[in-house]
């Protein structure tokens, strides 16, 4: 196996550490990559421990040359008093960054910097960007009290006068900072105010702004949630439209903030959050650890073999596949019946989230389907297959016994077969081009034998590796480790290409890790096929966001001569109807990461989560199952409310089944039209259109539209599964980049963009697609990339 060094050690070491006052501290951490690229106005997401949740914290210094950020912290939280009862020489867990827009710095004039409380460590890197652009920078800070106003010396340095504002005039004058800063406007021209500290004070230094027609900025940092977008938590109502805070802002003109949405949206999480607090009254420094499920890795008694070429394995002609056809006649095969997934019982499993819906076939069982297959010799399941897995051969090694065997031909050509088993449609794809449906008779359960021989290896304790060809010396970068990156990092490390595969979250596996249920792919399942690739030599990098820690021209400098970028599509979709924003209506990717990748249902983590009473999910599709059939499990009534037929809902046949059985209601034909809301904000009723059917639309599916009529169904929790657009943030920051629809990346027919060293694959460049489509074009960029790199290096 190769080894290299990754771009960055990635540390995270605390190096000096300052306490402001009772609950406020000043913290030194080592991060060489965010403070070399962070702007004024950035921000970071910081994650204390692994039981600790996702937290955006501005930047109040950074120094490119020690490598080191600076933040000032407020406990507020459980996982910011973590991270203040850390100590010099401890490591955070997580840094992510430089995140949001940065400041707009020009040459305005004169400024008013208004910092409220630890708003002015946010506005510190700003005013000092102003200054250096030739404004004339008047800092007004303010506090309640003497030791609630920091950093006066820092922003002394590059303010032209400071003015100091407590509540009870313990330091500089009394007052709030409103008149701080009317004092100023009254007696000299000003170009422009921006105003950082707590939202009230951001909404009156505004309103005073507006008042004499001078332009003003605020930022809204506060209500952040993940800070990537992928959540939709900090949307925001910004001049009649609905705004990402995190990746349109974090500022914004103040004058066109919905105030009242904001504080309302700010008070999401308090009561869960108290709550909480309250029960874990004392946080230890480290993280708690939670119980995590091990496997055994010795569950058979097969003993090991000789290695066997893998031509010898998918060799139609080998005596042993000749005999195996002349054992049985075909007619004999396809009366065999199509076996059943054994299932946990539905009553059951509707109360547990851990623990997989499916439970794998027996050898037994195994055997019997694989002998239904009748190995044709022109296969029309590999041409549905989009990473074109040779299935007779892996099927027909099933039915001789050889397990092990069956397993490595499935790993010649994918990289994650436990993965595809057990999420891909196989019915809408290689499934549906078995010759036995053209006899009327149900395909052979491929993916379920699929998922038998991948788990079967594992479990054995003898996984083998691909062969890996000698390392050719040419580097390649990976954006994003979801199933288009992971494919086309397992493709090119087998190519004898060095690998290095940068991922924005903690966590390697993207979608296949927030996005999917344990209850349907367990984590665990994940981790063992991204240690396969590990082992082969892919290098992984978690916190990384390409564009923003580092930029693609960067990673040429570096060396790399080709990059992959398969960052999917984690912006959420909403509708855009009245009352959307209100309190707990979240996106399907919010609820999902929270529960899933953040594990905010086990109380021992610090991630929040409403749970809610009666759930009402909105979409027909996968997610939408997830979302409803986790709400269950979480102790819900659930509704499942989708504006077409249940015969026009895209999701697998399979997963509406199980969520039936589970108890879920479905409610068709009915389209969220309206949210109403309680005194405090929160959703507490939908009123839905009831839906007809029209004409078939470009899909295929009729059209649906509305008969007029309504209905009105109370609900304390909304999840909006409709759908996903691919994130900005990487397509937006590669200059020369050829953009489509919905910032899409468009690609030619070898998934290579306009900047000829840049391949993309998956959600990024389809807008929306499934796993295995995603891992076939990221098989695809690898073949295109592979050969275009040889033949020019």
């Amino acid at each position: 196996m190769r080894r290299g060094n990754p771009i960055n050690t990635i540390m995270n070491k605390i190096i000096s550490k300052e306490q402001f006052s009772e609950k406020v501290y000043c913290i030194e951490v080592e991060a060489p990559l965010i403070a070399s690229s962070c702007r004024a106005g950035n921000f970071i997401i910081v994650r204390v421990d692994k039981n600790s949740e996702r937290v955006p914290y501005t930047i109040a210094k950074a120094n490119p040359e020690k490598g080191t950020l600076t933040m000032v912290i407020q406990e507020v939280g459980l996982s910011s008093t973590k991270l203040c009862q850390m100590n010099v020489g401890d490591e955070i867990a997580d840094i992510v960054g430089p995140l949001g827009n940065p400041s707009h710095i020009e040459n305005y004039g004169t400024v008013i910097c208004a910092g409220g409380g630890i708003g002015i460590a946010a506005i510190l890197p700003i005013l000092t960007a102003l200054k250096k652009a030739g404004n004339r920078v008047i800092s007004v800070l303010a506090g309640r009290t003497k030791e609630l106003v920091i950093m006066v010396d820092d922003v002394a340095k590059y303010s032209d006068e400071v003015i100091i504002m407590t509540d009870d005039g313990s330091y500089g004058k009394k007052g709030v900072i409103t008149v701080g800063v009317e004092e100023v406007i009254q007696r000299e021209h000003v170009d422009k105010v921006l105003a950082i500290g707590p939202p009230i004070m951001m909404k009156f230094t505004s309103l005073l702004a507006k008042k004499y027609g001078i332009p003003n900025d605020v930022s809204l940092n506060t209500i952040m949630v993940d800070g990537t977008g992928m959540c939709g938590a900090c949307r925001l109502t910004i001049g009649g439209k609905t705004k990402f805070v995190c990746i349109d802002g974090p500022e914004f003109n103040g004058d066109l903030v919905d105030w009242d949405e904001m504080f309302k949206r700010m008070g999401t999480f308090k009561g869960v959050e108290r709550e909480e607090m309250e029960r874990k009254s004392a946080i230890p420094a480290a993280g708690l650890q939670t119980e995590s499920t091990s496997e055994s890795t010795s569950t058979t008694s097969e003993e090991p073999k000789a290695p066997v070429a893998i031509a010898e394995l998918i060799d139609r002609n080998a005596p042993w596949r000749a005999e195996l056809r002349k054992s049985m006649k075909p007619k004999e095969r396809t009366e065999i019946e199509r076996v059943q997934m054994p299932e946990l019982d539905a009553e059951y499993r509707a109360t547990t989230r851990l623990e997989e819906v499916n439970e794998g076939l027996t050898p037994e069982m195994a055997i019997v389907e694989a002998k239904r297959c009748l190995d044709c010799a022109k296969p029309t399941c590999v041409e549905g297959c989009p990473v074109n897995i040779n299935i007779p051969s892996f099927i027909k090694n099933i039915e001789r016994g050889d397990f092990l065997s069956a397993a490595k031909v499935l790993k010649n050509t994918s990289a994650l077969p436990a993965v595809c088993g057990r999420v891909c449609p196989q019915e809408k794809q290689c499934e549906s081009q078995c010759i036995h449906l053209k006899m009327k008779e149900p395909a052979v359960a491929i993916g379920y034998l699929e998922r038998f021989a991948a788990d079967y290896e594992r479990e054995s304790g003898q996984m083998a590796l691909p062969e890996v060809e000698p390392s050719n010396g040419i580097k390649v970068a990976v954006v994003g480790s979801g199933p288009a990156g992971l494919s086309f990092a397992g493709d090119m490390v087998k190519r004898g290409f060095e690998v290095y595969v940068f991922e924005a979250l903690h966590e390697i596996g993207g979608v296949l890790k927030y996005g999917i249920p344990e209850f349907r792919l367990p984590n665990r399942i994940v981790e063992v096929e991204v240690d396969n690739l590990r082992k082969m030599g892919v290098h992984f990098q978690t916190d990384t966001i390409i564009g923003k820690t580092i930029s693609v021209d960067e990673l040429k400098q570096k060396g790399f001569k080709g990059i992959f970028v398969g960052s999917g599509a984690g912006l959420p979709n909403f509708m855009g109807i009245p009352g959307e924003n209100s309190i707990n209506i979240m996106s399907s990717n919010e609820y999902l990461t929270r529960v899933n990748l953040m594990d905010a249902a086990n109380p021992e983590t610090d991630t929040p989560i409403i749970i809610g009473k009666k759930v009402i999910v909105v979409g027909g599709g996968n997610t939408a199952m997830d979302s409803c059939r986790t709400a269950k499990r979480l102790g819900a009534d659930v509704t499942l409310v989708y504006r077409r037929s249940e015969a026009e809902m895209p999701a697998r046949l399979e997963e509406v089944k199980h969520a039936k059985e589970e108890g879920i209601n479905f409610l068709t034909l009915h389209n969220p039209k309206e949210y109403k809301a309680d005194e405090n904000g929160r959703v507490c009723a939908c009123v839905l259109d009831v839906m007809e059917l029209g004409e078939p639309d470009a899909s295929g599916r009729r059209s649906p539209q509305t008969t007029g009529r309504t209905i009105t169904m109370e609900c304390d929790q909304v999840i909006v599964a409709v759908g996903v657009s691919p994130n900005p943030l990487v397509p937006n920051s590669i200059e020369g980049l050829e953009l489509g629809r919905k910032n899409t990346i468009a690609v030619n027919d070898q998934m290579q963009s306009s900047r000829q060293e840049i391949y993309a694959g998956g959600d990024i460049v389809r807008g929306g697609a499934t796993v295995i489509l995603a891992m076939g074009d990221g098989r695809r960029a690898a073949a295109n990339m592979a050969e275009h790199l040889l033949s020019t290096n």
